[in-house]
């Protein structure tokens, strides 16, 4: 799912988001209520009426806001008080407001309101925090009202098995439409990261969905599938496309490189994106050295393509029932030397 937190994926229209195949647009709650407003969002008929992207649309609650503006905050069982980053205002969430601001935006999908401890954190901290996640889901439930949503648990406990445990054993009977595996790519490792995501995969329930928050770099979407996670959302192929990266099936390239000033290829050999088809990286090149707008544009519009191509081979390769030897083939490109120990973990885990 393409982040456009504040409904708008950056430098990217909804017609070009229909035409690369995204299917669902994360919006972030907190930056909506922000601006414009839930009053604006409630005269265009939500996200979707304003912004005129006529797929699907899943809200983050807040949540993650909870731990990004530590310094903004002060959370207590009630809910968490804000300092507006943008105005210096006081700005009130709870479980209830935060859903009925998710009702206002209108979105397919909205996330339970949570908090999401950093990294690292104590273990009394993280038992602490989900305790309360669980309570707060219990108050997110029971003041939605819209049927025509659906609302998503999120699991917590970081790195640590044990929280991750208790969280999922008070977290699953909740039997929401889906699940989302919260906590994680906050600053840990891979190899720290991904017995949690394994841990959780084994435990969530078969037949709906798990949604792995704020993850969506190309290894990860290709290893996670390997453990069962069927969604993701992450700014990085749109926030390295502003910086000037293209992200290929042999890896990121640094379009600022010397090399690529004469270089005629297209960004990647086989895509089907507009950059690649009618441009070169020797073109892309130049834009990015003078500045030019449309360099992030184009680079942006290939990124999210390249990781919607790798979940279109992903889910192929799982119907033809052969996921483990084409993720395997991928890694090998990818990583070019050794590949990782975490991901070959992951894709011979057989839930994919």
């Amino acid at each position: 799912m393409p982040v456009g937190t504040q409904g708008s994926v950056k430098s990217l229209s909804a017609r070009d988001l229909r035409e690369i195949g995204s299917q669902m647009i994360l919006g972030n709650t907190y930056h909506l209520i922000l601006r414009p407003g839930l009053e604006i969002m409630q005269q265009f008929g939500g996200l979707r009426g304003f912004t005129a992207y006529s797929g699907a649309f899943l809200t983050d609650s807040g949540g993650f806001q909870v731990m990004s503006l530590g310094d903004l905050r002060t959370i207590s069982e009630h809910g968490v008080i804000f300092k507006n980053h943008i105005n210096g205002d006081q700005l009130e969430m709870t479980p209830e407001s935060s859903v009925a601001a998710q009702e206002t935006i209108g979105a397919n999908i909205i996330m339970a309101f949570d908090e999401c401890p950093p990294h690292p954190a104590s273990f009394e901290y993280g038992q602490a925090s989900l305790e309360r996640t669980v309570r707060w889901l219990e108050r997110c439930l029971k003041a939605k009202t819209r049927d025509d949503q659906g609302l998503f648990a999120i699991v917590q406990g970081g790195v640590d098995l044990r929280l991750r445990q208790q969280s999922l054993e008070a977290t699953i009977p909740f039997a929401t439409p889906g699940f989302a595996i919260g906590g994680l790519a906050v600053g840990e490792s891979k190899e720290e990261m991904y017995p949690s995501v394994d841990f959780s995969t084994q435990h969530l329930p078969l037949g709906k969905p798990r949604y792995l928050m704020g993850v969506g770099f190309p290894e990860d979407l290709v290893a996670s599938i390997g453990l069962g996670v069927d969604m993701f959302d992450c700014v990085y192929p749109t926030r390295t496309a502003r910086f000037g990266y293209a992200l290929t099936s042999e890896g990121r390239l640094n379009l600022q490189n010397a090399k690529f000033r004469t270089d005629p290829k297209p960004l990647e050999q086989g895509c089907d994106c507009y950059a690649c088809h009618h441009h070169s990286r020797a073109y892309i090149s130049h834009l990015l050295r003078a500045e030019e707008m449309l360099a992030p544009r184009l680079l942006s519009l290939h990124n999210l393509r390249f990781l919607h191509r790798i979940t279109e081979a992903a889910r192929a390769a799982i119907v033809n029932n052969h996921y483990q030897d084409w993720a395997l083939e991928w890694g090998q490109r990818y990583f070019k030397h050794a590949v990782p120990a975490w991901f070959l973990s992951s894709i011979e885990a057989g839930r994919g």
